[in-house]
C-alpha cells in the first residue's frame, strides 16, 4: 500500500498564512457552549493528512454536551450530547473542557484551516449531507461501545476526512487508502475496516437522505460536524426537559 507523502515550502506555507483572514470571513449563525464529554464509539488508525504522517490516532465521534448558546447554537437543547466528527486534522483538539464555538455551515469550514487553505464548498458539503443521513448511527455516542460500533464509527470518519480533503474527481474515485491528491493536501489511512468507509463513499449519488449539518468552529481548535434535529426531535427533547424541571421542582 502507497501513500504519498505531503511537503511545504516555504512559498506555499507564506500563501497559506497571507491566505487566513479570508476564511475568518465564513458567515458566523451564533454560537455554543458545550461540554467535552469525551470520545464514543472510536478505533485506532494511521493517517497521513493535516500535517499527520504517519500517526496513530483515535477516530469516532466525539461528544460534547451543549450548555449554552446564541442564535442557531440554540438548535440544540441546553444539556443535550452531541455526536460529532473532526474535520480539521490540522488542529488539536480544544484543552478547556467547556468552550465557546462559532457555528457556521459545512460549506464553509474549517474555518481556519491551514492545511487545506480554503474552505471545503458547497459540493463536498452535499455529500457529508447525504454520507450522513444514509449512515450515522446515534449509537455511535454512547462510551460503552461495542467493536462493531467501534468499526463503524470510526470508518465513517475516515469517509468525513477523504470527502473534505481530497480533490473531487468522482465519488467513484475516491478511496480511503490512497492520497489522490496531487501535491500539497489530500489524505490516507491505514485500517482494517477501511472498505466499508470506500463502499459508503462510492453510494453517494445525490439522490440519498440529507442530513441538516453545521459546523462548530474554533479558531486554534479542531472543527466539528454535527447534525441539527428534526425539528419534532426538539420538541421531544424540550418536552422532556420541561418534565425533568417539574420533577425536580417537584422534589
Amino acid at each position: 500500500m502507497k501513500f504519498t507523502s505531503h511537503r511545504k515550502s516555504g512559498l506555499l506555507f507564506l500563501s497559506v498564512i497571507l491566505f487566513l483572514p479570508c476564511l475568518a470571513n465564513a458567515t458566523v449563525l451564533g454560537t455554543v457552549d458545550v461540554l467535552y464529554s469525551g470520545i464514543g464509539a472510536r478505533d485506532v488508525m494511521t493517517i497521513w493528512g493535516g500535517t499527520a504522517q504517519g500517526t496513530s490516532v483515535y477516530a469516532g465521534t466525539y461528544m460534547f454536551q451543549k450548555i449554552n448558546g446564541t442564535g442557531q447554537g440554540n438548535l440544540w437543547n441546553n444539556f443535550e450530547v452531541l455526536g460529532t466528527f473532526c474535520i480539521d486534522l490540522a488542529e488539536p483538539l480544544a484543552g478547556n473542557p467547556i468552550r465557546t464555538y462559532d457555528v457556521i455551515m459545512p460549506a464553509d469550514g474549517p474555518k481556519y484551516s491551514s492545511y487545506l487553505g480554503s474552505s471545503m464548498g458547497t459540493k463536498k458539503a452535499k455529500y457529508l449531507q447525504e454520507l450522513w443521513g444514509r449512515y450515522y448511527d446515534p449509537s455511535w455516542t454512547t462510551v460503552y461501545s461495542t467493536s462493531q460500533q467501534n468499526a463503524m464509527s470510526a470508518a465513517f470518519s475516515m469517509a468525513i476526512w477523504e470527502i473534505v480533503y481530497e480533490d473531487f474527481t468522482g465519488t467513484m474515485n475516491w478511496d480511503v487508502t490512497v492520497d489522490g491528491t496531487p501535491g500539497d493536501g489530500g489524505f490516507a489511512a491505514d485500517y482494517a475496516y477501511s472498505s466499508i468507509a470506500n463502499d459508503w463513499l462510492h453510494s453517494l449519488d445525490g439522490t440519498g437522505p440529507r442530513a441538516d449539518l453545521r459546523v462548530f468552529s474554533l479558531e486554534g481548535g479542531q472543527d466539528f460536524l454535527v447534525a441539527v434535529p428534526e425539528p419534532m426531535t426538539i420538541i421531544l427533547l424540550s418536552a422532556g426537559s420541561l418534565v425533568m424541571l417539574k420533577r425536580k421542582r417537584g422534589a
